[in-house]
């Protein structure tokens, strides 16, 4: 599959090398693709452009930038470019506030999520959350000794969600599809308790589990 990465971060940079190690094929959107010239050597089967040849370029669109900058960065890409294609959303609504006993601050409440903006800007766009609520070391084919961990997802697309699910199948995870787009509410603040061990403990290593 073509994959279209919008961001050059730790967390966009891991999924590319994930994506690229189960066959397919990726470009990496960013500001500066210069900024990219060493991750670029490294990874050659790897395509650097911008945000617009990212989006165009992908049948799926990752969405991997700091929450803040999700909505200029879809604007960069073009919401031509992206219309009517599945969008992982992976950014996290984090205040530039530092966390309070180590939980983060949001600057969206419990009655409206991240994605449930970016749906409602770009409506064309069939949205799914996914990858949000664990480090970046273990978004790909992560090796915890319970096993397989569970990601939470939701969107309005059933098909997207599907091959999201696919995606996920294929990166060693397990999915818990927990519906429509309202329900980023809850996937959303995971962060914040994923995180928590992290600036308390400096533990790190760790990711959620669904038990039926």
């Amino acid at each position: 599959m073509k994959i279209g990465i919008l961001g050059s971060g730790d967390v966009a940079k891991a999924l590319a090398v994930g994506f690229l190690k189960h066959g397919h094929d990726v470009t990496l959107g960013t500001r500066a693709p210069v900024k990219l010239g060493e991750w670029a050597a490294q990874n050659p089967k790897a395509r650097v452009a911008d945000f617009a040849d990212a989006a165009k370029f992908g049948e799926l669109v990752v969405l991997a930038v700091k929450g803040s900058a999700a909505m200029d960065v879809l604007h960069l890409a073009g919401a031509e470019n992206f219309a009517g294609k599945p969008v992982i959303d992976v950014t996290n609504p984090i205040a530039d506030a530092p966390p309070v006993n180590g939980v983060l601050k949001y600057y969206t409440s419990l009655d409206e999520s991240q994605m449930e903006r970016l749906q409602s800007a770009f409506g064309n766009a069939r949205f799914v959350k996914a990858f949000n609520s664990v480090g970046n070391a273990f978004m790909a084919n992560p090796q915890f000794k319970g096993g397989k961990p569970t990601m939470f997802i939701c969107g309005n697309d059933e098909a997207a969600k599907q091959m999201v699910s696919g995606i996920l199948d294929q990166f060693g995870w397990e999915t818990a599809d927990m519906g429509k787009v309202e329900a980023a509410r809850a996937i959303e603040p995971l962060c914040i308790l994923w995180c928590i061990p992290g600036f308390l403990r400096n533990d790190w290593i760790h990711a959620f589990k669904l038990l039926t």
